[in-house]
């Protein structure tokens, strides 16, 4: 059933005659006629008694009225739900990141997105890169922040690449090393290491498989707070990803790791392929790249101590 000639039967009822209804809306008498005789052959029923001075609803009529109203108000309801989702006055966002992602880039995107667009919803989770994937596949998120070597495992997905992400190593004020332009691992052979895990090959060390290089490590902690508190303390050395660099402590150094020791790690922004965006998700990504701009800026001021 055509919810225009719902509309068309409505402005009637309300004017009582079909020459009134006509002005209302801006048709011909005629046109008006020819739309509600249209009406009545659908319903299969006289919708109007035709009276020498105006119309009238038939019992028919009466029966139909509510349920065109009721019609033609969520019509306009869902016009307007699409209008707010188009214009940013509604909707959601479900963004999904890495944790050294999380440290600044993110949070800063989503507060500039939230001063411009406070009626959306916009969520966050935080995993690995792996879990991120699987759940932008499963569409339970709209875009996730994701690193790696290569794109090898984005297949499937649309990227934009973000940035690059190099490494630096976190060492105490007197270190040593610590007014290098830039340290080669094989100079920290003989450190003891602040690392996630205590495996190498799990941990950020993993994207510098140096020949004859294995890092002790000393101190296994998880957190980036605690790792710094340890550098602060003179315990040991990190690597921290320029990601990162800008959220550092005041009280420690980072040397920018020679890049021949460790590959740089790509940041995506990974949607999926094929898939409509929701209509907040361009927005946020303009957001981020300004941010990469910012950060840039930050992870240039943190290299050296002040």
């Amino acid at each position: 059933m055509d919810t225009a000639l719902l509309e068309v039967f409505q402005e009637v009822a309300r004017r009582g005659s079909f020459t009134g209804a006509a002005e209302a809306l801006g048709y011909t008498q005629s046109a008006v006629s020819r739309q509600i005789s249209t009406l009545e052959g659908q319903v299969g029923a006289a919708l109007f008694d035709r009276l020498p001075r105006g119309v009238r609803l038939t019992e028919e009529g009466r029966c139909l009225l509510p349920h065109a109203s009721a019609i033609t108000d969520r019509l306009r309801t869902a016009r307007g739900d699409l209008r707010a989702l188009r214009d940013l006055a509604a909707g959601r966002l479900r963004v999904g990141a890495f944790a050294t992602a999380d440290a600044a880039l993110v949070p800063q995107a989503m507060a500039a997105f939230r001063a411009a667009h406070p009626r959306v919803s916009v969520s966050l989770v935080e995993g690995l890169t792996r879990r991120l994937l699987a759940r932008l596949g499963a569409g339970e998120l709209d875009l996730a922040i994701v690193a790696a070597d290569d794109s090898g495992e984005f297949e499937g997905l649309r990227l934009r690449h973000l940035l690059d992400d190099p490494m630096f190593v976190a060492v105490h004020p007197d270190h040593r090393l610590a007014r290098r332009e830039e340290v080669r691992l094989a100079e920290l052979a003989d450190e003891d290491w602040i690392a996630g895990r205590s495996r190498p090959e799990e941990t950020l060390m993993s994207a510098a498989p140096q020949p004859g290089f294995r890092p002790r490590i000393t101190y296994v902690v998880g957190e980036w707070i605690a790792k710094q508190g340890l550098v602060a303390a003179g315990l040991g050395v990190t690597l921290i990803p320029s990601l990162a660099a800008g959220t550092a402590r005041p009280d420690i150094v980072l040397v920018p790791l020679h890049p021949d020791d460790a590959p740089v790690r790509r940041v995506y922004a990974a949607t999926p392929a094929g898939v409509t965006a929701p209509p907040a998700l361009t927005a946020f990504l303009g957001l981020l790249e300004e941010g990469v701009v910012r950060l840039r800026e930050r992870t240039t001021r943190a290299e050296r101590p002040a």
